[in-house]
């Protein structure tokens, strides 16, 4: 699909999206002959996961490396991979969850802190003109 497509499925801009793929994270899967970036089901999953890592504030070195990761693991599933690489990638892939779970709790925090303040204007704009919000 052409990056437009992808765009509008990712909710991300063509501005991202090209800077993505001049990073190295995400590069399209071919060209067209007239050299259009062209796109897979594979490379919106990959940026699917960059645009949930990024409002939890992943850098793009992180998202590489977990990309690089869940490639790793992922290639002939895995089988062809000696134990102990197998069980450093995990533990890598582990610390990314683990970092994911942090980070979501932070965000929850940080939206109640939100609405509270939301709710004392509301009550405070009802008090000030004489409404009962």
């Amino acid at each position: 699909m052409h990056i437009g497509q992808v765009a509008a499925r990712t909710e991300l801009s063509l501005r991202t999206i090209r800077h993505y793929d001049e990073v190295g994270l995400v590069r399209p899967s071919a060209r067209s002959q007239g050299g259009f970036r062209l796109y897979t089901e594979a490379d919106v999953a990959r940026l699917m996961v960059i645009r949930r890592m990024k409002p939890l504030g992943f850098t793009l070195e992180e998202m590489g490396e977990l990309l690089s990761i869940t490639d790793r693991l992922d290639d002939s599933g895995g089988a062809e991979l000696e134990a102990a690489e197998r069980e450093q990638l995990l533990a890598r892939l582990d610390r990314f969850e683990q970092a994911t779970r942090e980070r979501c709790q932070a965000l929850r925090t940080q939206l109640s802190r939100a609405e509270e303040f939301a709710a004392d204007l509301r009550q405070r704009a009802g008090q000030l003109t004489g409404g009962t919000s």
